[in-house]
């Protein structure tokens, strides 16, 4: 009863109050429509769509780089319209492209609905960042922090469902996994409808009455320091590739630990994530405590490398135990990272333009979805010394980002609480 009332007590502080709430449950709805498919979108395309091995690689490929796109475009045109409604276009988007993979097994048009899917997705994604930025204000970091944790919760029901449906293993289960995906964007966007309309940021003055700043540029694509910062996110979201494509293929080709400890690290990172990506977000809600995060991640990255090089050892039990503390360090620095993006990604951003500038910094993540796998390949194919090198070259990215956001980099003094107001 104790533990209800707390967890009661939780939900009820979420920054952004009640929008901020059902903004959450957009988070978990989507995530668990994208859980369903994402776990046999494969399998999908082979069995029921009867694609070849070469399509399906094209089908992935070529859709994702059209998602790349959506992230600068959609935070260009939030920045334009009521930032709502374009999220509920872009979910009802998202849900009639889902459909129509259903009702074809043409490759061209399989090629186009997954184009559209992915273009919505990234837009989506951009789009429900920038609405937490502006809706949970100055606590915009724990609110983050709390959207990542129900994100994941929501993967991982969506993955158990998944898993229930791939046991079954019939074409009709893969469809209804797949218009479960799609029924999730429309819940989605059903949720979207229930949440006002954000408070879209103006001036912005200091409390202290010192002069506002020199105007900043509002176009991401002329600010260099920005561009600077995007190139090094890129770098630092290699955490993601490393748990879908590195470790499964290290642990499996150059390791004596046995298979079916892959899944089990997996589960690692989800329930680490979940327990941990709140009570650590408390250290960087601020600008310069976000920064100063990037130097403890530096160390954390070269240690993950170290351990997984280090899994190498002959041996199924060294061999187990490295990869867990490899898991352990990865995922670590996985949840400080993104306190440390979010926070860094608004700050270095003007108020007039948060949307097109979050959504060039949502391009870190998409170009990291075609490049991960082949640095980590790369890290494979290299062995043992090819993971330390890994782990270094991210590590020194990260005293590169240090110095990019150094206190005159971020657009309103760091040392200064700033407060909103309307212009008349």
């Amino acid at each position: 009863m104790n533990r209800s009332r707390h967890r009661a007590a939780l939900w009820e502080r979420v920054p952004g109050g009640l929008d901020g709430r059902r903004m959450l449950s957009v988070a978990f709805v989507d995530r668990t429509g994208s859980g369903l498919w994402e776990a046999v979108s494969v399998l999908y395309f082979t069995y029921v769509a009867g694609l070849s091995l070469a399509q399906i690689g094209t089908l992935v490929a070529a859709s994702g780089a059209v998602g790349i796109a959506g992230a600068p475009l959609g935070g260009r045109i939030a920045d334009r319209l009521p930032l709502t409604r374009v999220l509920i276009s872009l979910q009802t988007v998202r849900a009639a492209a889902a459909f129509a993979l259903l009702t074809t097994d043409n490759f061209a048009l399989l090629l186009l609905f997954a184009s559209v899917g992915s273009f919505g997705d990234r837009s989506a994604n951009v789009l429900t960042k920038l609405y937490a930025a502006r809706i949970a204000g100055p606590e915009r970091v724990r609110y983050q922090a709390v959207s990542r944790t129900v994100a994941n919760a929501g993967w991982a029901v969506g993955g158990l469902a998944a898993a229930g449906a791939l046991a079954i293993g019939s074409a009709s289960a893969y469809a209804w996994l797949l218009a479960g995906n799609a029924l999730s964007f429309l819940g989605s966007a059903l949720i979207t409808a229930l949440c006002a309309e954000p408070p879209t940021p103006s001036r912005t003055v200091a409390k202290s009455g010192r002069p506002a700043p020199e105007p900043s540029p509002t176009n991401p694509w002329r600010d260099r320091r920005y561009l600077a910062f995007v190139a090094t996110e890129t770098v630092l979201f290699l955490d993601d590739a490393v748990f879908k494509v590195g470790l499964p293929l290290w642990a499996v080709h150059a390791t004596d630990a046995p298979h079916g400890l892959v899944p089990l690290l997996m589960v690692i990172n989800n329930v680490m994530v979940v327990g941990l990506q709140v009570p650590l977000a408390r250290f960087g809600t601020t600008t310069p405590a976000a920064r100063r995060l990037l130097i403890p991640l530096s160390v954390t990255f070269v240690v993950a490398g170290v351990a997984i090089a280090a899994s190498a050892t002959p041996g199924a039990g060294p061999a187990a135990a490295f990869l867990v503390a490899a898991t352990i360090a990865f995922t670590l620095a996985e949840i400080v990272h993104a306190t440390i993006s979010w926070e860094l990604s608004i700050a270095l951003a003007p108020d007039a333009a948060q949307g097109s500038y979050l959504g060039v910094h949502g391009l870190a993540q998409s170009v990291q979805r075609s490049i991960g796998p082949l640095a980590v390949t790369a890290a494979i194919a290299t062995g043992p010394a090819g993971w330390i090198a890994f782990g270094t070259a991210i590590a020194g990215t990260c005293l590169v980002q240090y110095r990019l956001v150094r206190p005159r980099a971020v657009r309103a003094p760091l040392s200064v609480p700033s407060i909103t107001v309307s212009e008349h």
